[in-house]
């Protein structure tokens, strides 16, 4: 064992050879990196891995056992061919090997072993050429046995039996054998593991020591051994996790904030008194909360989370007026140029005109022109406008406020804390926060995305909503369908409504763009809103229908003058791309047409129908596709088509992918940062973690009395921080 730590470079302990593969293939260049790479699975007796669903053309590690094995000579050419049959007990797979006649002396009835290579098809059976391979009994163990197959099986089950065997996420060029090979010398060479977890923490959770969980996790003795260590692994990951959330929580009590008091006779009255509809009951909830949070001397952070159509903008300029009353200024932040638009008008009819006129909202986007911008920063300086919308240029170092109050962070997810913060750094003292969402979360990705800020859900819809029908067509076995669909849309335009056409890619030639853009789409889009708005005006039966474009290529001005000509009836269809996903409010338009609706998430399908049925005509969704039932892109549109509920389609949303960088803004499963804990799964451990967090800064708010924690959270915010600038 040499002095190496977690901190310690894989090229000192494996050398460069070894350290340079494993990076090629993961990333890793850390002792810790290389022992945080989880085994996905452990293998053991009557636990083989199936063979009866292969994933053709992928790289896999199966565990087999060997049936027989057939020699023969290649007609075509010199050399030969051995062939090996294994099975799970349940199915076959050919094992090939060309030109390696040696491999018969290994590869001998009975035994079992590791199998790693691609998987592909001859004669419709499914085949490894030339796989990696690792036997689990050796050859001296074969001889002893005589040729007794039947023994040497017995003997390796029961051997095998009480030490599982890992199996790694691994690369064609590093099977899992290699990978825990490697893993292996690592743990020989390096010294006991120190824990940032004081032994009388780990004796009230009830979890081993990290030493233990990561040895136990990668060289268990026993199926006890590896699921102790596998909770105590989860139990940490839940636990960093809140503790930085805690923290951060903490951090912001600590900022001195101005109260913003409710004027009972103010602005918010009067907006009330004029509100044409009743408030729902957790609208009110929600805004007596947020009256009372925002008249302390430490800054409010809720989460406003609420179902599609909810009434989510009008909590929230509530607070804004409450805000504007004690002469503070609310700051709006929306990620595009179109929804902060939408939510410009939507807050000027809200406010009505004389509200509007004393209140001056303004609108703040990179698109603005010199003179523009400069006039709308001088309102925003002055103080003259209390209520200021605006895109990423409000985080600008020439955006100054006279005095930021509250800071709105409309669709959360999309910015980092970071962004976040950059703005509330403008205020005299530290503003307010209300981040929102149009996502329902279900909670334990609330606490585990969102966990240093208060949750507040509105799940009623306002009196008079009529509701969304909505339906999954499967275009080629439902070709009656799809004619009735564009017969359906006729009737809606003839009866004055209006309709969406909404396609995965700008343009089938282009592929829709870069990624850097909101409307980009894979290559392979066969609906691109170019071509099928062009089809749609050819055809004879919409010649007398108004067909608009809507994408995210278009200038900021050409942007706005499509919204604004659909929102006055000159649009009858409007083809556009996700860019109406969320805030586009035409209450008039009560159909959507998705095409290639298989190539959009759940979240995303469930955002998009929300853009009808807002009026008090009733709205009809269909999702077009041609994904075959069974299949995930068949699922996920069935999904939605089958309920309308957004808190349980989350739920089945968080099942079907990963739950993506928690503490940073990377929300896609790619960049987790989550080994073993699943938000959906391991619910209790999450639940557990907070509790125990919160108990723990109760006591030490500043972690004095426990400095390693404190220096392990202050590594994970510095990660997150940096992740947050990628």
């Amino acid at each position: 064992m040499t002095t190496a730590g977690l901190d310690s470079s894989l090229q000192s302990v494996l050398g460069v050879k070894h350290a340079k593969a494993i990076e090629r293939a993961f990333g890793y260049r850390t002792v810790e990196e290389l022992l945080l790479h989880m085994p996905r699975r452990y293998s053991k007796r009557g636990e083989l891995t199936p063979l009866t669903s292969l994933p053709l053309g992928e790289h896999v590690t199966i565990v087999a056992r060997i049936l027989d094995v057939q020699k023969r000579t290649m007609a075509a050419r010199r050399g030969s061919i051995l062939s090996v049959r294994v099975t799970d007990g349940n199915g076959f797979l050919s094992l090939t090997f060309f030109n390696q006649p040696w491999r018969e002396k290994d590869l001998i009835a009975g035994r079992s072993g590791q199998f790693a290579g691609k998987v592909t098809e001859y004669r419709g059976q499914f085949q490894l050429q030339n796989p990696d391979y690792e036997l689990f009994d050796s050859g001296a163990e074969v001889a002893a046995a005589g040729g007794d197959i039947q023994a040497l099986r017995d003997a390796a089950a029961l051997a095998y039996s009480k030490r599982p065997v890992p199996v790694y996420p691994a690369t064609g060029a590093l099977p899992s054998w290699a990978i825990a090979k490697h893993i292996a010398h690592v743990l020989q060479e390096i010294q006991e593991i120190r824990d940032p977890l004081a032994d009388s923490l780990l004796q009230r959770i009830g979890i081993v020591n990290l030493d233990t969980a990561l040895r136990g996790v990668h060289q268990p003795e026993t199926e006890g051994d590896y699921r102790a260590a596998q909770h105590s692994l989860k139990f940490r990951e839940a636990f960093a996790l809140q503790l930085a959330f805690g923290v951060l929580a903490q951090r912001a009590k600590a900022h001195a904030a101005t109260p913003r008091p409710l004027n009972e006779h103010g602005l918010l009255q009067r907006f009330d008194g004029a509100l044409p509809y009743t408030l729902t009951g957790d609208q009110i909830a929600a805004g007596e909360t947020f009256t009372a949070e925002l008249n302390r001397a430490y800054p409010m952070a809720r989460l406003l989370q609420g179902e599609v159509g909810s009434g989510k903008t009008v909590v929230a300029l509530r607070a804004m007026l409450q805000v504007a009353d004690s002469d503070g200024q609310t700051a709006l932040l929306a990620p595009t140029e179109v929804l902060a638009g939408q939510h410009f008008r939507s807050v000027c009819e809200l406010l009505g005109p004389e509200l509007t006129a004393e209140l001056k909202p303004v609108l703040l986007t990179g698109s603005l022109n010199t003179k523009e911008r400069k006039q709308t920063l001088l309102k925003i300086v002055s103080g003259e406008s209390k209520i200021v919308i605006g895109t990423h240029a409000l985080i600008s170092d020439a955006t100054q406020f006279f005095d930021l109050g509250l800071v709105v962070v409309d669709e959360q997810h999309r910015f980092g804390v970071e962004q976040r913060d950059a703005l509330r750094r403008k205020g005299r003292t530290w503003p307010h926060l209300l981040a929102m969402t149009a996502t329902p979360i279900p909670r334990t990705v609330a606490l585990t995305a969102f966990g240093e800020l208060e949750i507040t859900t509105l799940q009623e819809l306002p009196a008079g909503r009529v509701g969304i029908n909505s339906h999954a067509v499967q275009v080629r076995q439902q070709p009656q369908l799809v004619a009735r669909v564009w017969q359906r849309a006729l009737e809606e335009i003839a009866n004055g409504r209006q309709v969406y056409v909404v396609c995965p890619a700008i343009d089938v030639e282009t592929g829709g763009g870069s990624a850097a853009n909101p409307d980009a789409a894979a290559p392979k889009a066969r609906a691109g809103v170019a071509q099928i708005a062009a089809s749609l005006r050819l055809r004879d039966d919409f010649q007398r229908v108004t067909v608009g474009e809507l994408t995210g290529q278009l200038s900021a001005d050409a942007k706005e003058a499509v919204m604004q000509d659909f929102a006055a009836g000159a649009i009858d269809v409007l083809v556009a791309t996700t860019v109406i996903e969320v805030g586009v409010n035409v209450p008039n338009a009560t159909m959507m047409i998705v095409l290639e609706a298989d190539r959009f998430g759940v979240s995303q399908l469930h955002q998009l129908r929300g853009r009808v049925g807002r009026g008090a005509h009733a709205g009809l969704c269909l999702f077009l596709t041609e994904a075959e039932p069974g299949t995930p892109g068949w699922e996920r549109v069935a999904a939605v088509a089958n309920t309308g509920d957004g808190f349980e389609l989350a739920e089945f949303d968080l099942e079907q992918r990963r739950e993506g960088d928690i503490l940073g803004n990377a929300q896609s499963g790619g960049k987790s940062r989550l080994r073993l804990l699943r938000v959906l799964n391991d619910a209790e451990i999450i639940y557990a973690a907070r509790e125990l967090v919160d108990a723990l800064l109760q006591q030490d708010p500043t972690l004095e009395k426990h400095p390693q924690l404190r220096d392990m959270v202050a590594a994970d915010l510095n990660n997150a921080a940096q992740l947050d600038k990628t």
